[in-house]
């Protein structure tokens, strides 16, 4: 009888550390429809202040769209740049940016560049909670300056990103 025991004893520990662990699973932090209004709406202002007509785009950890917005007379190629330089962001963990850089010095990564909604363009920025990046935003349609607009958005939620 303590066979019989002892091994219930092992299934129900099993048990219980499976149900923790999905527990965990199911507790990942994510970018909420909120955060990603309040880092697009900071992103955009940024940008008009600087008298660019943009569009942009934050996604969430899975690569999906939380939020897009475009601005009055902003490019219509704008929408698509900010969602896939948001999706490169989110897919290498760093910058758009930085993926170009390693686009141009090893030619052997350039290939990765025909992947349909990575773009090696500047203007993608992670979201980050600590190491675990939650999403990205991306901007479209100030040359040079996208950066810029996306980090003043992700200023202005910096305090929930700790």
């Amino acid at each position: 009888m303590s066979g019989i025991v002892k091994a219930l004893g092992a299934l129900a520990a099993a048990g219980l550390l499976t149900t923790q662990a999905h527990a965990q699973a199911l507790t990942q932090k994510n970018v909420s429809e909120a955060m990603a209004q309040a880092i697009a709406t900071a992103a955009l202002a940024r940008c008009q202040n600087m008298g660019f007509k943009v569009s942009v785009v934050v996604i969430d950890r899975d690569g999906l769209q939380v939020v897009m917005l475009r601005d009055d007379g902003a490019g219509l190629h704008t929408p698509e740049g900010a969602d896939r330089k948001a999706y490169t962001a989110r897919t290498y963990r760093s910058p758009s940016a930085d993926f170009a850089k390693r686009v141009q010095a090893e030619p052997a990564y350039a290939p990765a560049t025909q992947y349909t909604r990575v773009l090696a363009l500047a203007g993608g920025l992670p979201i980050k909670v600590g190491d675990d990046v939650i999403g990205a935003v991306g901007v479209s349609g100030s040359p040079g300056k996208d950066d810029v607009c996306g980090q003043a958005g992700l200023d202005k939620v910096a305090d929930q990103l700790k």
